[in-house]
């Protein structure tokens, strides 16, 4: 490369252009990330549709794109744990970041979330071309065997669980899900925002509604204790690894999602360490995913993510090195920023009537699928929480409630 050509690169006008936009993304991110209800695919679909009018250089609108999309699965996890929060009898149904909230221990798990994350993207950059290529020569034989592949996906999820209870749970959870996937995932009603088709109500109701519905009736979330992170720096390490690297296979095998992924990881982990664990992976599952999906772009034309959509519809050039530049810089934004609003986040709810928190978000979900998906939304959201109440009464995990992407899939619907 030619003198000129580095003067491009370390030009201070070009770096100040790229963090500026590189932290106009990162707000956006965080906004998103902290607005309870809106699922990663709406809001990238909402980037979507807003890139080709955003002024600006392409490289740097699709720079911001990716800043969000970052940002946006560090925040995300903090709604997660602080909202829906179940009364103490329900601890044993609720999400390992839930539980830890019931614990006290939210200051924590808020820091495991980061630290999975973080680590996650400081794992994927430099395996990000080995892995790549790896999982793009498999690939192949995968798609033409995906039916087989999500079968035995399906199936580890149910033989899971750790009673004949939870496994027949397990497999009704995983079936109505289906049946409601296979139903309505291909629907395209008229709705005041177009952004994300049925998966707004869908997964609002199967996975936000029944938890907050419990928790009207709940105590609300208890003082919370220090943020001592109590995981071993050996198994934390360990544990954000295996995440990041199923992130790619997240990224490639259609139904499979983070919290899947975190499953499996979890056969590596230590049973005492599995609500730690879990929340580690699953952070870190998210947000490599981001990173690899980029990856993927480069190396097959494809973009695996509802962020890579906008940053195509941007225009955006695939230069490497900024873009991996300003991805690790988002994470980094990302990592501070989710301690510090999640225990500010942690606090304002706790100081509130928990009934009136759960009834509002509730509210925002309701409303959220209105705007996504218009009337027929409304009904979806509806049936769906009714289906997403089936695992918590089972005591079975409700990541089985995938099965309303993966059960339409392995049918070829």
């Amino acid at each position: 490369m030619d003198a000129a050509g580095l003067e491009v690169v370390v030009d201070p006008t070009f770096t100040l252009q790229a963090l500026a936009w590189v932290l106009a993304g990162a707000t956006l991110g965080s906004i998103s990330g902290l607005i309870p209800g809106l699922h990663a695919n709406n809001f990238a679909l909402l980037l979507a549709g807003i890139a080709p009018s955003v002024p600006g250089p392409p490289l740097f609108v699709g720079l911001a794109m990716l800043a969000a999309g970052v940002v946006h699965t560090f925040l995300n996890a903090v709604p997660a744990m602080a909202l829906g929060v179940p009364d103490a009898e329900m601890a044993v149904t609720a999400l390992p970041g839930h539980r830890m909230v019931l614990d006290g221990r939210g200051y924590e798990a808020i820091r495991l979330s980061a630290l999975g994350s973080i680590l996650a993207v400081l794992v994927a950059v430099p395996l990000a071309v080995p892995v790549t290529w790896a999982v793009t020569a498999v690939y192949p034989t995968v798609r033409s065997n995906l039916s087989i592949v999500l079968a035995v996906v399906a199936l580890g999820l149910v033989l899971s669980e750790y009673s004949w209870r939870a496994r027949f749970g397990a497999a009704l959870s995983f079936s109505l899900a289906a049946a409601l996937g296979f139903l309505t995932l291909d629907l395209s009603p008229d709705a005041p925002l177009e952004a994300g088709g049925m998966l707004a109500p869908l997964f609002a109701g199967l996975f936000g509604a029944p938890v907050l519905i419990d928790a009207i009736r709940g105590g609300g979330i208890p003082p919370q204790g220090d943020e001592t992170v109590r995981m071993s720096r050996v198994l934390l390490c360990l544990t954000a690894l295996a995440g990041a690297l199923a992130g790619a296979v997240v990224g490639y095998i259609p139904g499979i999602s983070a919290a899947i992924a975190a499953v499996a990881v979890l056969v590596v982990i230590p049973r005492g360490s599995t609500d730690r664990g879990y929340i580690v992976a699953t952070s870190g599952v998210d947000t490599a995913n981001t990173i690899f999906a980029l990856f993927a772009l480069v190396a097959i034309g494809q973009p695996r993510t509802g962020v890579m959509v906008a940053f195509e519809n941007a225009n955006a050039p695939l230069s490497l090195p900024v873009l991996v530049g300003g991805v690790v810089l988002a994470g980094l934004i990302g990592f501070v920023l989710v301690i510090v609003l999640g225990d500010y986040y942690l606090e304002a709810v706790g100081r509130t009537a928990y009934w009136k928190i759960s009834a509002a978000v509730l509210t925002l979900l309701f409303v959220l699928s209105y705007l996504f998906t218009g009337v027929a939304g409304i009904v979806v959201f509806a049936v769906a929480a009714a289906i997403g109440m089936v695992p918590i009464r089972l005591r079975a995990r409700r990541v089985n409630l995938m099965g309303v992407l993966i059960g339409p899939l392995m049918l070829g619907a």
